[in-house]
């Protein structure tokens, strides 16, 4: 190999080891994910800079792909099918049930100027895959590859990452939904990071999660948020 194309290629062993590990390296590259997370404009997504960063840590730490829930699925067409009836289904459940259950306001105040909004509506699907994809990468790829690395491959470690991740989620929806957001992200989470934690992969996850937030979406720009939170519960 040349020089060039030693260059070219990622970090040795040595350095690769450090990223997986919890030394320096390890501890920088998990605090640069966390805090790094997405760029909104406004409260759009732009860029998911963190999942981006995810993949660069596992080129850089030589980490398998499946080792952050991306093995190739069995059958993509089930696995698309199943995550956006899944997806869809639970955003439903939770707009119809579940929030009026817990008293949570029928509207999503934050993201009530997307209803009829149709020049937002390019910027607002974006939105949702990059956070679909995105998220589900760090919280139920990167953050589980690291807590099971670090915690073990128990039941009660295995219980705590969903329960820790899940929180993380919650949290992360808090500065742009406040506690209505973090009170579903832990639920989403807990939902998800079950299924991640059961299955080894996030696949369907992702699509699952870009399907509720489209789901959710649609509802808001149809302005039928307040419909669906009265049709079981009048």
């Amino acid at each position: 190999m040349t020089r060039d194309e030693n260059r070219a290629g990622p970090p040795g062993g040595d350095f690769a080891a450090e990223l997986r590990g919890f030394g320096l390296p390890g501890i920088a590259a998990i605090l640069l994910i966390l805090l790094t997370g997405n760029i909104f404009v406004g409260d759009m997504i732009a860029l998911p800079v963190g999942a981006v960063l995810v993949l660069v840590w596992a080129r850089w730490s030589r980490t398998p792909w499946r080792e952050l829930g991306l093995a190739r699925p069995h059958r993509w067409g089930l696995t698309l099918a199943g995550g956006v009836v899944f997806g869809a289904a639970l955003a439903l459940l939770l707009k119809a049930v579940v929030k009026p259950l817990l008293g949570i306001d029928a509207v999503n105040q934050p993201y009530h100027f997307l209803v009829g909004n149709t020049a937002m509506l390019p910027t607002a699907v974006w939105a949702m895959f990059v956070a679909g994809f995105g998220e589900e990468l760090v919280f139920r790829g990167y953050f589980f590859e690291r807590l099971g690395r670090l915690f073990g491959s128990g039941r009660g470690a295995r219980i705590a990452i969903v329960l820790l991740t899940s929180a993380g989620f919650g949290l992360a929806h808090h500065a742009n939904q406040g506690p209505a957001g973090v009170t579903q992200g832990v639920i989403v989470g807990l939902t998800f990071g079950t299924i991640a934690m059961c299955t080894g992969r996030i696949w369907l996850l992702m699509i699952a999660h870009t399907a509720f937030d489209l789901a959710a979406l649609t509802i808001i720009y149809l302005d039928l948020e307040t419909t669906l939170a009265h049709a079981v519960f009048k």
